[in-house]
Order: C-alpha cells, then structure tokens, then sequence
C-alpha cells in the first residue's frame, strides 16, 4: 500500500466545497480570556479553507450599540465573510443575552447538501449536537476550530477534525498574545 503525501493529501482534498460558520462572540471572548488579545479572522478562513472551494464563509454577529462596531462588521465582510447580524436581547432587571447557536444551526443544516465539508468556528458545547448530526445524517465533514483550552471536550470528541487555535496563537490573534 502507498502512503500519500502531504502535498498529494492537499491536491486529493483540494475539491472540497467548505462553508465556514463563525461564532464571533465565542472567539472573540475566548481570545480576551486566554490571551487577552483579539481575533484574526482573516487568517481564521484561510486556516478553515485550506485551499479547498468556499462556498460560503459567514460570521454570526452582536450588535450591542458600542461605537466601531459596524467598522468591525465591514472589515469581516471585505475579509469574505457574510456578515448576519442580530440586536443584543437586554431584559428587565440587566440581563443581557446574545447568541446565534439556532441561526448558526439552522444554516449548516440547510447548507449541508450543497457541501463536503462544515467548517465551525466556535469551542460551544451547545453544539455538539449539530455536529453529530451533520455528520450522521448529512454525511459531511465536519471540522471544528476554536482555542482548545476554552473548547468543550464533547465537541472536539464529536468533530472529524478538531483545530486547535492554541497551538499557534501568534498566528491567529492580533498583536502579541
């Protein structure tokens, strides 16, 4: 039996159809915890693309109303990035909430059939279970990055390919970590 190479491996893999799903609030509080530092997206997607064909990469987002959000917003969209974002929730008595775990899952689900590989990009356990099913009953490949000290066990353990961002943080954040 022959043994492929990195390079064959790479040319083998290089027709895949990716979509790139990121929680943006996960990493970017991640990056703050750990390193206290911020997020490089743009080498997040070459990272999730890998010379593969993005079919869609798109970037889930908060608008909490702070002041060089929307540069923000424009910067992950001249990166590539779809940028879908929703209104911070603030209840009565200060609690704040925002996420997109449903939006995220519903796009990967409905996105699924058009491609080979999902590539998430968050460490939330919530997710594990559209993982599963991703790969189960959807049959992609489902690679999931995110910073693996602040990742959850069972996603990783559930992912084809876990992507530790920690191993080479230099690289994904800005400035020195």
């Amino acid at each position: 039996m022959r043994h492929r190479g990195s390079r064959e491996i790479a040319e083998l893999y290089s027709g895949q159809r990716v979509g790139v799903f990121v929680d943006v609030q996960n990493l970017y509080y991640s990056a703050r915890a750990l390193y206290g530092s911020k997020v490089n997206f743009k080498e997040i997607l070459k990272e999730a693309v890998r010379g593969r064909n993005l079919i869609r990469a798109i970037a889930y987002v908060i608008r909490a109303g702070v002041e060089e959000e929307q540069n923000f917003f424009d910067v992950l969209q001249g990166m590539g990035y779809e940028v879908k974002a929703k209104d911070l929730q603030v209840f009565p008595g200060g609690h704040k909430k925002g996420d997109w775990d449903i939006g995220i899952a519903m796009d990967a689900i409905e996105l699924a059939p058009k491609l080979d590989v999902v590539v998430l990009v968050s460490g939330d356990g919530d997710f594990t279970p559209l993982v599963e099913h991703l790969r189960r009953a959807l049959g992609c490949r489902v690679e999931v990055m995110a910073f693996g000290r602040s990742c959850s066990a069972a996603l990783k353990q559930a992912a084809d390919e876990f992507i530790d961002l920690d191993r080479t943080p230099e690289r994904f954040l800005l400035g020195k970590p």
